[in-house]
């Protein structure tokens, strides 16, 4: 089997992927690096989804790399323009020539005594194997299956004789024109999907087990305009992205602290945007608080608009049974349907379901714990990219990757051949690590790392005080151990 030797590797060509190779190539530029991917593109997420309407659910002036400033007016961008940010990006500064596609990461294994991963790789297009070795993997694959999403076991499903869809697996050139449309699901997608749709079916309901808070944000960032046209351009850019940083923490910290007001608030302005005749209080009031889940971002009101135009609908209720024309609910009320599209959520794979051997044990995700919202206990020489849940995902992958270099370039200064997060108070209570109450998320919970309740190995979903710790904060922090090369005749023994 052929062996490749890199300083570097980088898993996954997406978002973060992107912005982990170039933080790499301009901080350690020393350090030979290169991204496998196992798609045959680049973009991630972006590059996946393919079904109309998708779109950011933050604004891209934090979804956007600080290294290049997002300028389109758009602070709610299309997935086709998210997509040709990030491969232009990865075009300007080189990094595209640094991917291998179609390289299917299947194992990793850690040697103590070499200090280096072995990465077996499948590679796609050729039916063979390779093998990669690198002091440092950086895990950037983002947290979700990509070979299928989620659908719950509804027997009955196949009683239904018209054409059944996951936004996941988006069919090419999908023709829905003058068809009735039930959309199941009340998340993001479902939300973005409804209004997208509307536009050219006879009829779109969507079907809704539970709501979901759904806020109305404009597309296009006004203030944002104002302040280009004031300040030079790299200047207004850091304003912008400072301003919607802030602003995010603020209104997360007020709606965690005050839920009740934040929650009627919510339901409020949901009402104000169908109108007094519409029964906002039924179809849009959760039974958990904000941000218990992640809010649904309704760029310029569409879904709204959408709902008080009559193209669309909503049915809070619960399925008893699928039928040749639609769906039987609880409450006796049929649903007819021509399409019906799941858009029941992801099924979460953390490390792209990897499997991860340190010195021939296997890695138990579930019994590891976070440190820094970016490594995993006793764990040498690994990095994962893992955005935040209540901002930009892209926020917090760029402190890992500055913080990665700094590692990196310490390492170097000190003669460190790796380095190890080690939890030294085993009497420390541990806590899952996302606290979110979403289904994906409570599915695989416990085989999820956790979190502890103390710092670096409590996260706090804060990009200041993250900010503080990976940026600032010391890296001989008393949980971090360094490790030199193990002595020649020791290994020859």
């Amino acid at each position: 089997m052929q062996t490749l030797d890199f300083d570097v590797l980088i898993v996954g060509a997406g978002l973060s992927g992107i912005s982990a190779a170039y933080y790499v190539q301009t901080r350690c530029p020393n350090k030979r690096y290169a991204i496998l991917e196992g798609r045959t593109a680049i973009g991630g997420t972006w590059d996946l989804f393919r079904y109309p309407g998708i779109r950011s659910d933050s604004d891209m002036y934090t979804l956007g790399y600080a290294f290049r400033p997002w300028h389109s007016s758009k602070a709610i961008a299309d997935g086709a323009s998210i997509l040709h940010y990030i491969r232009e990006t990865a075009q300007i500064y080189g990094i595209d020539q640094q991917i291998r596609f179609g390289q299917m990461v299947r194992r990793v294994s850690w040697s103590s005594e070499q200090a280096l991963w072995t990465v077996e790789v499948e590679r796609l297009a050729e039916g063979d194997w390779v093998q990669y070795r690198c002091n440092f993997l950086y895990m950037c694959g983002g947290y979700y299956d990509y070979s299928q999403g989620y659908t719950p076991e509804w027997p009955s499903l196949s009683q239904f004789q018209g054409r059944v869809v996951h936004p996941q697996a988006w069919p090419q050139q999908l023709d829905y024109r003058d068809q009735r449309v039930v959309v199941i699901g009340s998340g993001a997608t479902a939300i973005t999907l409804v209004p997208a749709m509307a536009k050219q079916a006879a009829h779109v309901t969507m079907l809704q087990r539970s709501p979901s808070y759904v806020v109305a944000q404009p597309a296009h960032d006004q203030s944002a305009e104002r302040i280009r046209r004031w300040l030079p351009a790299t200047l207004a850019f850091h304003v912008i992205r400072w301003r919607a940083i802030i602003q995010s923490i603020f209104y997360y910290l007020l709606m965690r602290g005050l839920p009740s007001v934040a929650k009627r608030a919510l339901i409020k302005m949901a009402q104000q945007e169908l109108g007094e005749s519409y029964n906002a209080k039924l179809h849009f009031t959760p039974k958990y608080n904000p941000w218990d889940q992640r809010l649904c971002l309704v760029p310029d009101g569409d879904f709204f608009k959408a709902l008080k135009a009559g193209h669309a609908s909503v049915v809070t209720d619960q399925i008893e049974h699928f039928t040749p024309t639609g769906i039987q609910l609880k409450s006796g009320q049929t649903l007819s349907a021509d399409l019906i599209v799941t858009a029941t959520g992801l099924n979460l794979r953390l490390l792209s379901g990897i499997e991860v051997l340190v010195d021939g044990r296997k890695v138990e995700l579930g019994t590891t714990l976070n440190y820094k919202g970016m490594m995993l206990s006793d764990v040498p020489n690994l990095a994962l990219a893992f955005g935040y849940t209540n901002a930009s995902w892209t926020l917090k992958c760029e402190l890992t990757s500055m913080y990665v270099c700094r590692l990196l370039k310490y390492m170097d200064r000190h003669g460190y051949a790796y380095c190890v997060p080690k939890n030294f108070n085993p009497a420390m209570a541990s806590e899952p690590a996302l606290n979110f109450t979403s289904s994906y998320v409570q599915r695989v919970i416990s085989h999820l790392p956790r979190q502890g309740r103390n710092r670096p190995w409590k996260l706090y979903q804060n990009y200041l005080l993250d900010l503080l710790m990976l940026r600032l904060g010391r890296l001989d922090d008393g949980n971090m151990e360094f490790l030199r090369p193990w002595p020649r005749q020791h290994q020859v023994e």
